[in-house]
């Protein structure tokens, strides 16, 4: 009998192992398919192309922990590494929701700072901000006319942001363009990005090889570097569901690199574990103690094994309070430089005009190469012969090649969840208003009443 139930045991446990096995696989299968990696064709088109680096980063106030430990340190690993790197304060992508003036500029300083205190070098990277080189917006209109509508109304970013906005402003249907233009601008091989931002990566080798086949080989085919270790992904202190977010309503979900020390204790004290006291490294079964853990692996610079060793005598109570001393003895050094270089603010301005002034001569040079092949300005070179006769005709319906007078008009949204206002149809209105022409100026006068004048 025991030796049935031992069998029936073993059956189900090798089930379960084969379906978690076969659902990891799809998973997996689920992020290559989304990870539209180039062909074998444009791979060897890249190699003309050398290895540049291409991120940005809005200036939304003040990097959480999750940023920082997700995205800059990786940017100043990239930069250290000897990488051509360019790295851009999107102030453009941030209007996309109403700004104040005055906010939305010292936030500008504010990102500047942090940037350069967490190990940013302008000697070594390209630092600038975005809307201090207007080839970006030039550009991004240039893409959005090889666009459509129906390609962007199905990124994600668009339906999260637009459940929340009552008028959805243009800017946030389209800056996912704008973004493909800051990549291609500089033409970026690789964009360090999360995996939250893949469909947009894909919009721009989208656009890459639209151009590329319409105009042209112009643009390489970027590739986005995706760390998907558990380190980079920081979770929010309250929720382990989620990722730390500065947009979370409850502010103790979040550390803020320039956060007093005692508000980062408070904060880690105050994190939702569970009912085990052991400190274990878990991250589906113990969400919260696991995210405490990967914190206090990548500020100490330890191995998530030796943490978890090192933690082994104490219960999650007291080992809280170590990683909120590994995480105030990380952050007091950037804090303070962030300090400093917000004192100093015609040295950061410098700093930043210097930046642009570097991308600026890159973004120059690019821009006359997209707009000679495309048959914009006056410049000598002559773009090459394109037939759209073709193009046009696949722009008619399938099954009728000419619209007839009979058929109804339909009023059809294109943007997703959007309603059409109907406008009451009703006899047109002449609202420019209406002059009476004096007679003698109605026509020249004639010879005799000309000299009757003099």
């Amino acid at each position: 009998m025991n030796c049935n139930k031992i069998m029936r045991s073993l059956t189900w446990l090798r089930a379960k192992s084969l379906r978690l096995n076969l659902r990891s696989l799809s998973t997996q299968t689920t992020m290559k398919s989304m990870d539209s990696t180039p062909t074998m064709e444009e791979e060897k088109e890249n190699l003309k192309y050398p290895r540049k680096i291409f991120s940005g980063i809005q200036p939304t106030g003040q990097l959480h922990l999750g940023n920082y430990l997700g995205a800059v340190q990786k940017w100043t690993q990239l930069q250290n590494s000897g990488d051509d790197v360019t790295y851009c304060i999107v102030d453009m992508h941030s209007i996309t929701i109403p700004q104040n003036p005055a906010v939305l500029r010292e936030n500008i300083f504010e990102m500047a700072a942090t940037m350069l205190a967490c190990g940013l070098d302008p000697q070594k990277s390209t630092i600038f901000v975005q809307s201090s080189v207007q080839e970006h917006t030039e550009l991004g209109w240039i893409l959005s006319c090889l666009c459509t509508m129906p390609r962007l109304g199905h990124l994600p970013q668009y339906k999260e942001k637009s459940r929340t906005v009552k008028d959805v402003p243009l800017g946030l249907y389209v800056y996912p363009v704008l973004q493909a233009a800051d990549i291609m601008l500089y033409k970026a091989t690789h964009v360090p990005v999360g995996e939250d931002q893949l469909q947009h990566i894909q919009l721009t080798q989208h656009l890459s090889r639209i151009f590329n086949t319409k105009f042209g080989q112009t643009f390489p085919i970027c590739h986005a570097m995706i760390d998907n270790h558990d380190a980079a992904r920081i979770r929010s202190l309250r929720n382990p569901a989620k990722k730390m977010s500065k947009s979370d309503l409850d502010t103790k979900a979040t550390i803020n690199i320039r956060d007093a020390p005692e508000v980062i204790v408070e904060k880690i004290k105050k994190a939702v574990t569970d009912f085990t006291s052991d400190v274990t490294y878990e991250p589906e079964a113990r969400p919260g103690v696991s995210n405490l853990v990967v914190i206090h692996s990548m500020v100490s610079g330890t191995p998530i094994e030796k943490v978890v060793e090192e933690a082994r005598a104490i219960d999650t109570g007291r080992y809280k309070l170590r990683v909120a001393e590994a995480v105030v003895e990380h952050l007091k050094p950037i804090r303070l430089a962030i300090d400093e270089h917000l004192a100093q603010k015609n040295d950061l301005i410098h700093l930043l005009e210097s930046g642009a002034e570097r991308a600026r001569q890159v973004a120059q040079q690019n821009i006359v190469e997209v707009k000679e092949k495309m048959g914009l300005g006056i410049y000598r070179n002559v773009p090459q012969y394109i037939d759209m006769s073709a193009e046009l005709l696949n722009a008619l319906p399938k099954d009728k090649k000419k619209p007839k007078a009979s058929d109804k008009e339909t009023e059809t949204p294109i943007v997703p969840k959007q309603k059409l206002r109907v406008e009451k149809k009703s006899a047109p209105q002449n609202l420019a208003p209406t002059f009476k022409l004096d007679e003698s100026l109605a026509s020249p006068p004639s010879p005799s009443v000309a000299k009757k004048a003099q």
